[in-house]
């Protein structure tokens, strides 16, 4: 991985972990060794025939980590920073988080650098289709299977799910997940990451006698899963004290009204104007005094500058890759902080695609009852056997996830063994 380590320090993040805990997994060299790389990344171009009549080229890129235990899985990312190595990092821990939930998946990621605030609606299609063209000899419902990611959505995954359609000459509606029900989507998957970060938070607070009831929140990202954690636990009786997302950020030591919230930046766009609440720089958030801190925006956010400053007793993850590991080793050190990992606490939205893609291939529909139950059992369960190894071997939930993910993956490379 030398040829995309050296510009991007996500993935640099995500290998020095991987390194400090291969050996607590007790599998063969071997395993580990094939694990430390990417099993297939794929870069193409994508022209795309602008509104003014231009060409314009497009980087996209699908890093699919390893197939040992099925299917490539992860989102798809339109970003302006979106890198090969960054893909790479954030293939990597989806590796890990399907191998921790016990899925059927192998780890994946992809994205296009593109800014799609700046696209027309017809740009975004047109980028979308041919980049799935350009992938069509990679993916495929039992090869991988994207899903949204920053700055894609259901619009996107249709296309994809047409293209790739049109393309076979049959419907496949499993060649994606997070498609609208409308499309044989699931229901309860648009939520699904905010409600797992909520399930992952209830389980700490009952290990770290903390109220959920009063408790003060701070939340960086309001997006989809942001906006989702807010409005779960106001409904817990939580205080949502302060909340920022890429315009701003909006403050109210009273609690912030999540719905009134919700429709502000539907309607204006931007949190820092809430009339409800004090302007102050998004960063702030993240050292702000709380209960439960959930950085649910961009990787690398909390670094060895701020990390002595984080005043919570929670920190939940809901964000890919959020601290680096100098600030973890800072964190970790704080026995008053615990640290929900992020291939635990927002596995939520990996999980619900899984059962989006086994309906889709079933063609039998679960009501969302059964979804929000199935999704709350798979999260207890895990975060139970996170929580039991972290206190069986004197190690932070960080170690006992990563160990307890690449374990499993690893073992199952092992056991499949090296053709030819």
């Amino acid at each position: 991985m030398n040829h995309v380590e050296e510009f991007s320090p996500l993935l640099d993040q995500v290998v020095q972990q991987f390194d400090a805990i291969k050996e607590r997994t007790g599998v063969d060299d071997g395993a580990l060794e094939r694990l430390r790389h990417p099993q297939r990344s794929v870069a193409v171009t994508v022209p795309v025939s602008m509104d003014d009549g231009s060409i314009k080229v497009f980087m996209g890129y699908r890093v699919q980590h390893a197939h040992t235990s099925g299917p490539g899985k992860g989102g798809l990312r339109f970003h302006p920073t979106v890198t090969l190595g960054d893909v790479s990092g954030l293939a990597m821990l989806m590796a890990w988080k399907c191998g921790l939930m016990e899925l059927p998946f192998g780890g994946a990621k992809g994205g296009v650098n593109c800014n799609p605030a700046e696209l027309s609606f017809r740009e975004l299609e047109g980028i979308t289709r041919r980049f799935t063209m350009e992938l069509i000899p990679f993916i495929g419902p039992n090869v991988d299977v994207m899903a949204p990611d920053i700055g894609t959505n259901a619009q996107v995954m249709a296309w994809i799910y047409d293209t790739y359609s049109t393309h076979v000459g049959h419907n496949v509606p499993q060649i994606v997940t997070g498609k609208s029900v409308l499309l044989h989507g699931t229901v309860g998957r648009k939520d699904a990451t905010g409600r797992g970060v909520v399930i992952c938070i209830e389980e700490a607070a009952k290990r770290c006698n903390v109220s959920l009831d009063g408790a003060r929140v701070a939340i960086q990202g309001f997006g989809n899963v942001g906006s989702v954690v807010a409005q779960d636990l106001a409904d817990r009786g939580s205080k949502i004290v302060a909340v920022a997302d890429v315009h701003g950020a909006t403050h109210n030591d009273r609690g912030l009204d999540i719905k009134s919230l919700l429709a502000h930046v539907e309607q204006e766009g931007n949190l820092s104007d809430f009339p409800e609440g004090e302007s102050m720089p998004s960063d702030d958030v993240l050292t702000l005094e709380c209960d439960v801190l959930v950085p649910a925006a961009i990787e690398q956010v909390i670094t060895k500058h701020n990390a002595s400053q984080i005043r919570c007793r929670i920190l939940a993850e809901a964000a890919n890759g959020p601290t680096t590991v100098e600030a973890d080793q800072i964190l970790r050190e704080n026995k008053n902080i615990t640290l929900i990992p992020d291939i635990l606490c927002n596995a939520g939205g990996v999980v619900v695609s899984y059962f989006e893609w086994v309906q889709g291939i079933q063609m039998f529909f679960w009501t969302e009852d059964q979804v929000n139950e199935r999704l709350r059992d798979t999260m207890s369960k895990a975060f139970s056997a996170c929580a039991n190894y972290a206190h069986e071997n004197g190690v932070d939930l960080r170690t006992a996830a990563l160990v307890l993910g690449v374990r499993r993956v690893a073992l199952a490379k092992d056991e499949r063994g090296l053709y030819p």
